[in-house]
């Protein structure tokens, strides 16, 4: 979807429509969640500081978010999908994977199930989408930011490792700024120069991911779209109107995210084995913590008996605290630990 959260506001409120918007807090510590793409031609970014934002565009209007209208509209969308493939891998509220190869609709062309869909998404919820066409999920996924807004791209096969070989490695879908740096320090710099390299230089130097990066850099990716996707992690977090000094204030801030964790696990069954701590500092430097445990948590209070050893192990605080989170990992179905503790005691 193309700005997907700041495109409901708009689509909501008329008189936000030609406006910059951002979807967010605008407080001091507020943070942008999404921009309207007039806000973007400032250079306004998601994840952005809204301060920041501010400064490079003053007459961005700041809008509050409202997740359960995204959801309904998600909803919406996916029901869209699904007259088309049961094939569905959803990446989150407004992305996903489709495998069209066998369609329901019978269309001969990926490019014309593209269209309608989109034509669908229009006409159903008056938002518009933009689609990227390959044989593989990485290309498919670089070329949806190739016609945005409103358009749709095709990377067929013959051009598929031409096209890779031209990006910058920071362009590349899986690859953040901190692995683009590790990259550039080894002097790769582009698609064709991730070509270059053998697959062991490559697992030498960033392990299994390596694998990886070695097979996307010659325009190879044989994951297949993988419906109903086993959701890997859940997790909370709090910015702070003033920095946190103490461990006491540190506790009470972490425990709304560690009580939103704990309900989400509690709503949909299931539970976890590993709580990680993040901690973003007053001057945005970011730590994290983690402890992993033989046995799935089974209760609010477990979480926060670890949480407050992870805290423990982060003290003295070296400087404010402008930002805490929690998230458990290593996740499985109430069902699944029960049938593991029935075999065990067997």
């Amino acid at each position: 979807m193309d700005a997907f959260y700041a495109s409901v506001e708009q689509r909501d409120n008329p008189a936000l429509c030609g406006r910059p918007v951002a979807v967010g807090g605008s407080r001091q510590r507020g943070v942008v969640a999404a921009a309207s793409y007039e806000a973007r031609a400032f250079g306004v970014r998601s994840a952005m500081p809204s301060v920041t934002a501010l400064r490079k565009c003053p007459e961005l209007v700041f809008v509050k978010p409202r997740f359960e209208v995204y959801k309904e509209v998600s909803r919406q969308i996916r029901a869209i999908f699904a007259e088309y493939t049961p094939l569905i891998e959803p990446l989150s509220l407004d992305e996903a994977y489709l495998d069209v190869t066998q369609n329901l609709k019978g269309l001969p062309l990926a490019t014309q199930v593209a269209r309608e869909i989109r034509a669908d998404i229009l006409r159903q919820t008056q938002l518009t989408a933009s689609a990227g066409i390959s044989y593989n999920k990485f290309l498919a996924k670089l070329a949806s930011d190739y016609r945005k807004p409103n358009g749709q791209f095709v990377i067929r096969p013959e051009q598929g490792p031409a096209f890779v070989e031209q990006l910058r490695v920071g362009e590349f879908h899986g690859i953040g700024p901190a692995t683009a740096a590790r990259f550039n320090q080894l002097g790769i710099f582009t698609g064709l120069e991730l070509r270059q390299q053998t697959e062991t230089f490559l697992r030498q130097h960033f392990g299994k991911a390596g694998s990886y990066y070695y097979h996307i850099a010659r325009a190879i990716d044989h994951r297949p779209v993988v419906p109903d996707r086993v959701r890997k992690s859940v997790g909370s977090e709090t910015t702070f109107e003033e920095d946190l000094t103490e461990e006491a204030q540190l506790l009470a801030g972490l425990q709304p995210c560690l009580e939103s964790v704990w309900a989400y696990c509690e709503r949909v069954g299931m539970l976890g084995r590993t709580l990680t701590l993040k901690i973003k500092y007053a001057d945005f430097q970011q730590i994290t913590r983690s402890r992993t445990v033989l046995a799935p948590l089974a209760s609010q209070a477990a979480l926060e008996q670890i949480s407050r050893e992870l805290v423990a192990a982060c003290l003295p605080l070296p400087k404010g605290v402008r930002l805490v989170g929690a998230s458990l990992s290593n996740l499985e179905t109430v069902e699944d630990t029960a049938g593991k503790q029935l075999t065990l005691g067997f």
